[in-house]
């Protein structure tokens, strides 16, 4: 494990539920290395996608601390963690998330013509190619099938050259040979990028190709375990 990326110290999260107060974090410590790859497994409402939304500054914490590349990230306001995300994270979501009036092309190029990038088209058709889509540049959304939109949302998130990629069940929707691409195009990034790649999924066999799986369980790290990777790293 590389140089300390992620700290979660006793980390707690209560939201407002339609009967009251409901607990989806207890407590969680958690340590990730810079360029590692680590797997939140566990079930349904676990809290794997809820810890993810608060490592990428989508959820606030009600205590505890949380720190990233040394910075305490625990009262930063909505602008802050705005500017966080855009600098130093990228996520990839199940359901795709692409604007369907933008073609692949300017899906691509958009947050990094929001960030200020230079030369953002180009830059856009560069990471494009790099997912296999050198042909579908000026296709929509509706235009693509599954993988393919998956793989340009890849190239969206990859494109901003992130510290940390998230990727939130990224191949639930997908069949197994276009979920393999995709996962294979994710893993690259880590080795070729040295970006930090945490993962939530329901794939044991997935979760073994990371270098260690966190397990929740009602809200609770319930084990960790370095897998076969991890312990050939």
């Amino acid at each position: 494990m590389g140089d300390s990326l992620i700290r979660l110290n006793d980390v707690h999260l209560t939201l407002d539920g339609a009967a009251g107060p409901v607990k989806i974090l207890n407590g969680i410590d958690l340590d990730i290395g810079a360029g590692e790859t680590v797997a939140i497994l566990g079930p349904s409402g676990s809290g794997k996608s809820t810890l993810l939304s608060v490592i990428g500054g989508l959820e606030g914490v009600s205590a505890g601390r949380f720190t990233f590349m040394d910075r305490d990230m625990t009262d930063l306001d909505e602008d802050d963690l705005a500017m966080f995300r855009r600098d130093h994270v990228s996520i990839v979501f199940q359901s795709f998330h692409l604007l369907p009036t933008m073609t692949a092309l300017e899906n691509v190029a958009a947050p990094m013509e929001l960030a200020g990038k230079a030369n953002p088209f180009a830059r856009a058709e560069k990471e494009l190619a790099a997912v296999g889509l050198s042909e579908r540049v000026g296709h929509y959304p509706s235009q693509l099938s599954g993988g393919e939109q998956q793989r340009v949302a890849l190239a969206r998130a990859l494109a901003m050259d992130p510290d940390l990629i998230l990727a939130d069940e990224p191949t639930g929707n997908l069949d197994g040979d276009t979920g393999g691409r995709i996962v294979d195009l994710m893993f690259a990034a880590n080795r070729d990028r040295g970006a930090t790649l945490l993962l939530v999924t329901h794939d044991e066999k997935l979760a073994g190709m990371c270098q260690r799986i966190v397990r929740l369980k009602d809200g609770e790290i319930d084990a960790e375990e370095i897998t076969d990777v991890g312990r050939a790293a």
